[in-house]
């Protein structure tokens, strides 16, 4: 093959690379890139393309970061194995430099100018700047979680491998994440890729009908970092979830760092591939809980910093008491007073705050209303355990109990039927159904059983405001 022939396929590789790493990565590593020749080795039949580079130190860093993809980039161009051969070009001119002072200022100048890309990286588009570990506010229930994750923004790969945030909406799961990503892209070389599990699965949908799944492969299985969020959309899902897999494997198996959220224990995710569900076994797995009272009060006086407001104690203290849910309700919360009170000229105090939060407060899923706690309160009302509501004991006793706890959480919370069923252990919504109406049934018949579950929601309520 020509050498002009190899000369357009390396253009073009620029060109993809490009639109790859966007205009600034590309240009610190590859802009001073310079086509020299084509190479045939007439000992072992290979071909070889040969590149000048300016200096060994940017040959180093553009052969561990890029030397890989730029060949399989070679290869689907021409349809042949192209070895890449980085020839430092300029290499006399800096042996004849190097003996006078100045040259070797100008030598440390060019260094630096290779590291320009590590020292000012733009923000990664596809995580949120804020998402840093700085403003995750740590407490005693999620301190494990944090910990983990910080250890492992600092050395990818190398331990909790992988590594699964679960817990419920607005705990920090997608924030934890992200700080993971943000400190490995701010502090090293590292690439990284950050998306939800919908966009995984209609990337692999695309690819699949398009006939692109090399290039799926190529795109997951070629960095240092793969986080996931919400997993648990991939439930039901075996074509992706034999991808996902795979992907795990050959990411694993190169010790680069992957990162998952669901809103659940792993184990409770009905129609995921076993094998799939191990691989998760293997690595460190972390449970958010909502936090505690000291935990929110701290997160409101950090918002507050951040805006620039003061809030009064007696304020934060009603906020803090009123609003358990999680943390994404007691910052909207929290906004929603701020941007009034500078919408109406008026300074914060605590009977604007009662005023203008009233519906929030009352709104049923402020008693920090998970389906665990439920279960949990439940249970223990019936001197049972939560692991006989969830489990498969059929007597008398615990079906009564199961059934109820079903009742209430579909009153108390918004959760589908589908969610409360897999919260009890993997039921059908079916179930769920049938366990509803039976207790509606029961409280025709029975006048005493209404009564028992307004205690049961006060105590889960009570339960809420102290945890």
């Amino acid at each position: 093959m020509a050498d002009l022939d190899y000369e357009g396929f390396w253009k073009e590789t620029l060109i993809q690379l490009r639109n790859d790493l966007g205009e600034e990565e590309f240009s610190g590593w590859f802009s001073d890139m310079k086509y020299l020749r084509a190479r045939f080795d007439e000992k072992t039949g290979e071909n070889s393309i040969v590149i000048g580079i300016p200096s060994a130190f940017h040959r180093d860093k553009v052969k561990s970061r890029y030397q890989n993809e730029i060949i399989l980039k070679l290869q689907k161009l021409s349809g042949t194995e192209i070895n890449l051969e980085l020839e430092i070009i300029g290499k006399k001119a800096e042996k004849k430099e190097t003996s006078l002072p100045q040259p070797a200022k100008n030598t440390e100048s060019a260094a630096e100018k290779t590291q320009k890309p590590k020292e000012k990286r733009e923000k990664h588009p596809q995580m949120r700047d804020d998402y840093t570990f700085e403003r995750f506010i740590i407490g005693e229930n999620n301190n494990y979680a944090a910990n983990a994750a910080k250890a492992i923004s600092k050395n990818p790969g190398k331990a909790y491998n992988p590594f699964l945030i679960y817990g419920g909406v607005g705990l920090g799961k997608t924030h934890l994440m992200q700080a993971i990503g943000n400190f490995v892209h701010e502090n090293s070389d590292h690439r990284v890729i950050c998306i939800t599990s919908e966009t995984f699965l209609n990337e692999y949908i695309e690819d699949v009908r398009q006939g692109k799944m090399r290039e799926f492969r190529n795109k997951y299985r070629k960095i240092d970092v793969l986080l996931i969020d919400d997993i648990q959309f991939l439930t039901d899902k075996p074509g992706v979830q034999d991808e996902l897999f795979h992907t795990f494997n050959e990411l694993q198996n190169q010790k680069k760092q992957l990162v998952f959220t669901c809103d659940r224990p792993i184990e409770d995710l009905k129609k995921f591939e076993e094998r799939l569900i191990s691989r998760f076994g293997l690595g460190t797995k972390a449970d958010l809980q909502p936090p505690r009272y000291e935990e929110r009060c701290a997160i409101l006086k950090s918002v507050t910093q951040t805006r620039g407001v003061s809030l009064p104690d007696d304020v934060i203290d009603l906020l803090g008491k009123n609003i358990a849910s999680n943390v994404r309700d007691l910052i909207s919360a929290l906004n929603n007073l701020i941007n009034y009170a500078e919408l109406m000229g008026k300074e914060i105090t605590i009977e604007i705050a009662q005023k203008h939060l009233k519906n929030i407060f009352n709104a049923p899923r402020q008693a920090n209303l998970s389906m665990d706690n439920i279960i949990r309160v439940a249970s223990e009302y019936f001197g049972l355990t939560p692991n006989d509501l969830k489990g498969k004991k059929r007597s008398q006793n615990i079906v009564f109990a199961r059934q109820l706890a079903m009742f209430i959480g579909r009153e108390m919370t918004d959760n589908s039927m589908t969610e409360i069923g897999q919260d009890f252990g993997g039921r059908d919504h079916t179930t769920v159904i049938h366990s509803i109406d039976k207790i509606k049934g029961k409280l025709l018949t029975d006048p005493t059983l209404e009564s028992t579950i307004e205690n049961i929601k006060r105590a889960i309520k009570d339960y809420g405001a102290k945890h």
